[in-house]
């Protein structure tokens, strides 16, 4: 049965401002058309229709619908008037900076906004106790900042006052807010967006998803994400060299991944030198005989090295719990690196096995990349699409691609879960598949 889900997406109000970007109504002119409120696209286009007993067409007239992201004829805010405000959230991630070079770009040339502002330090920006100025920003300022990692804007974590945020977006007197962050980010988004409801505020939020994780609902990927994964399977490949040249080898790597294991499963499944992924959604014990140490004894017994990759929130039944949380709320996790090195050394030295340990943890290095082609591209269309959104007063809206299609879905709905690896599912099945690793490595497996 198709999950029923709420996509409708709210605006300021009706549109009757002629666009300044010329396109077409017209189809087959040889001129790229405007978008219509109208286009929607499938979201959930994998149906059991044998188990629902429904027909093709049914299934399709009853799925619920997405909205088409893209330039709409007519937009509801005089870009004359328009002052637009940038905002970069949390960890560092391959991509922001050409997400934010995007927004200026297409905000200042396609509509002639030339009042964008770049708030310092995420939300802390906003703050009069941190006692930041915002920074005005224009073509030439932004024009080769996507050559380098990070955010030229600066990010912070917290700093989450809604009712003082949106004091200091009247002052600023913004019409247009860009969010650009993970979970956290859009939660605080949301509820600026709310706040501006109810003070009354004519103010579009547009959320750009930033979670190099990719464990945002509703996003097919985020940017950043194949970035990780490029850079990741360099560090494996590293490590599997390592192995490789030492007696009884073994390459352990963790990589970033706080509730989903995506990049180290992609990472996996592109390297072809991982002999065992370990992720937060498939539960793995290090000791008995189905636990790790044996299994990995047996890996080195007949082919005398093996690599082990792990994401960051692997595992954490197995360490001290804390009580801690970052400034963003995140609950603060414990080494599981670290705590597999020690263990598997220590197992080791119990059991007169030799091996040779070298452990990796690239986290840092992969989030200051700058990011690569294909990123890059998805960021400066994320950007442009996001502009295209705001000028026609969406609101409460995270910009998104769906089947690789650009959309709009409401920053509610993808802030109400998160995206993880089903361990059922084709993903882990082939990375299980392909490294040969057993399914679960558990002594008592639930049934």
């Amino acid at each position: 049965m198709a999950e029923n889900i709420d996509f409708s997406i709210e605006t300021l109000g009706p549109c009757k401002i002629p666009s300044p970007v010329h396109l077409s109504t017209r189809m087959n002119d040889m001129v790229a058309n405007y978008v219509d409120d109208n286009e929607k696209i499938i979201y959930n286009i994998d149906q059991d229709l044998e188990a629902s007993g429904k027909t093709l067409k049914t299934v399709f007239v009853r799925e619920q619908l997405l909205e088409k992201a893209g330039p709409r004829e007519k937009i509801y805010f005089d870009p004359k008037k328009v002052c637009a405000g940038i905002v970069t959230c949390g960890g560092l991630c391959p991509g922001l900076n050409d997400v934010i070079r995007s927004l200026v770009m297409t905000l200042w040339f396609q509509y002639g906004v030339q009042n964008i502002l770049g708030i310092p330090f995420g939300y802390c920006g906003f703050l009069p106790e941190y006692g930041y100025e915002p920074i005005q920003l224009t073509p030439s300022i932004v024009s080769n900042i996507h050559q380098h990692g990070g955010t030229m804007l600066g990010s912070s974590r917290g700093g989450a006052n809604t009712e003082a945020i949106m004091d200091a977006i009247e002052q600023m007197n913004l019409n247009i807010l860009f969010t650009i962050g993970g979970d956290g980010t859009q939660h605080g988004a949301y509820k600026i967006y709310e706040e501006a409801q109810k003070r009354g505020r004519k103010l579009a939020v547009i959320g750009i998803p930033k979670t190099i994780d990719n464990d945002l609902s509703f996003i097919q990927r985020s940017f950043g994400f194949e970035t990780a994964v490029s850079q990741a399977v360099k560090v494996v490949n590293a490590a599997h060299t390592e192995a490789r040249g030492a007696i009884n080898g073994v390459g352990l790597v963790k990589v970033m991944g706080r509730e989903s294991g995506f990049i180290a499963a992609n990472t996996a499944l592109a390297s072809n030198d991982v002999n065992y992924v370990l992720i937060p959604e498939v539960p793995f014990e290090l000791a008995g005989p189905n636990g790790l140490w044996e299994n990995l004894k047996k890996r080195l017994a007949s082919r005398h090295h093996a690599v082990i990759l792990v994401a960051e929130g692997a595992g954490q039944n197995l360490l001290a719990a804390s009580d801690q949380v970052d400034a963003s709320g995140n609950k603060v996790l414990s080494d599981i690196g670290v705590f597999l090195k020690s263990k598997i050394s220590e197992m080791a030295k119990l059991d007169g096995t030799t091996i040779n340990l070298k452990y990796i943890d690239p986290s840092y290095i992969i989030r200051g990349s700058e990011a690569n082609p294909n990123d890059s591209i998805y960021c400066s269309r994320l950007g442009a699409n996001a502009v295209h959104a705001a000028m026609c007063g969406k609101t409460g809206v995270l910009m998104s691609m769906v089947h690789d299609r650009y959309v709009h879905v409401p920053i509610k709905l993808s802030i109400g879960r998160r995206n993880l690896i089903d361990p059922d599912g084709d993903l882990w099945r082939d990375v299980i598949i392909q490294t040969g690793q057993p399914p679960l490595m558990v002594n008592h497996p639930h049934s």
